[in-house]
């Protein structure tokens, strides 16, 4: 999948669209708005795109209307995805997240089933499903967080002659479960709050931690640590491998990936430090430290240490 041309012209229909998809993204997401803004101008609007899509979907996911309710908007989330897909989507529809993402599919070859995906996931937490092992789990992740590395890859493409390039979807995908997983362990508390348990139930009775988080404490004689420090050793490995995609892109996309996902990844160094910390807030980097990983993406140091490691395994 090479870089994609983006030479699509924005009329100003459109363009008040994408404005109003990067209004969303710089007011939702600050992790992601800090990566995309690295982005060239026709990839970061194709980036707020599909964020405001999956942040509509997310909302109506982790809302306060019935699980009946939830999923008939949800339909409509389907039903649009089915109008961008056909080009029944006019330039001065109401809806400027239908607008520009209909745009950026034009502009970019965007795998719109991932969205499919995503909606599947959030179904998932609208029926409360839990998960018994890791791989339960870890197709959620694929649905909610893979799907959308495997989107941005759509945007990015990989660069002409990019070694193994037939697997950059597979380390698309990898990284976002990474970031997924690393999710699920900061907002371990604030998940159980809202009646939902993420980690997989084997491996809570593992660690005696099979009555939940809700209270804010461990139940007694549970390792809480060691469970945190378990699941911060699995999402270090999903990083690694997924780390191997920044090689693939060009610089500015590469400096985007290594900065969203450079920021998880010391965030996850953080958690596992001091793993009961998330039992008593929201774990998160300053913006200095923020600003030193997004440098980092732009010297390309990352991207040329993971190139030195898998030419060092070869």
């Amino acid at each position: 999948m090479q870089a994609p041309a983006t030479g699509v012209p924005v009329s100003l229909p459109v363009l008040a669209a994408y404005r109003y998809c990067e209004a969303v993204t710089g007011g939702q997401a600050r992790n992601f708005a800090y990566g995309i803004r690295l982005l060239p101008t026709a990839r970061r609007r194709a980036m707020s795109a599909l964020y405001a899509f999956s942040r509509r979907v997310d909302d109506i996911g982790d809302g306060a209307l019935e699980a009946q309710e939830k999923a008939s908007r949800l339909q409509g989330c389907r039903d649009l995805l089915e109008r961008v897909r056909t080009g029944a989507v006019a330039e001065d529809d109401t809806d400027p997240v239908a607008v520009a993402l209909a745009h950026a599919a034009g502009a970019f070859p965007l795998p719109l089933g991932a969205l499919d995906e995503l909606i599947d996931g959030v179904l998932m937490d609208v029926r409360g499903a839990t998960y018994r092992t890791w791989e339960e789990l870890r197709q959620y992740c694929r649905c909610v967080a893979g799907a959308i590395g495997r989107l941005s890859l759509g945007v990015f493409g990989t660069v002409p002659g990019a070694r193994d390039a037939d697997r950059a979807d597979h380390y698309a995908d990898t990284l976002g479960l990474a970031l997924q997983l690393t999710n699920i362990l900061r907002d371990v508390r604030e998940d159980a709050a809202n009646g939902r348990t993420y980690l997989p139930s084997e491996e809570l009775a593992r660690f005696g931690c099979a009555e939940g988080f809700a209270r804010g404490l461990p139940a007694p004689g549970a390792d809480f640590a060691g469970l945190v420090r378990f699941q911060a050793r699995r999402a270090h490995a999903l990083f690694e491998e997924g780390f191997r995609l920044l090689p693939m892109l060009d610089r500015r996309s590469g400096a985007c990936v290594s900065a969203m996902a450079g920021i998880y990844h010391r965030l996850l160094v953080r958690i596992a430090r001091d793993p009961e910390a998330v039992l008593h807030g929201r774990v998160s980097l300053p913006g200095g430290e923020k600003a030193l990983v997004a440098v980092r993406g732009l010297t390309g140091l990352h991207a040329r240490r993971v190139a030195g490691a898998a030419g060092g395994g070869a």
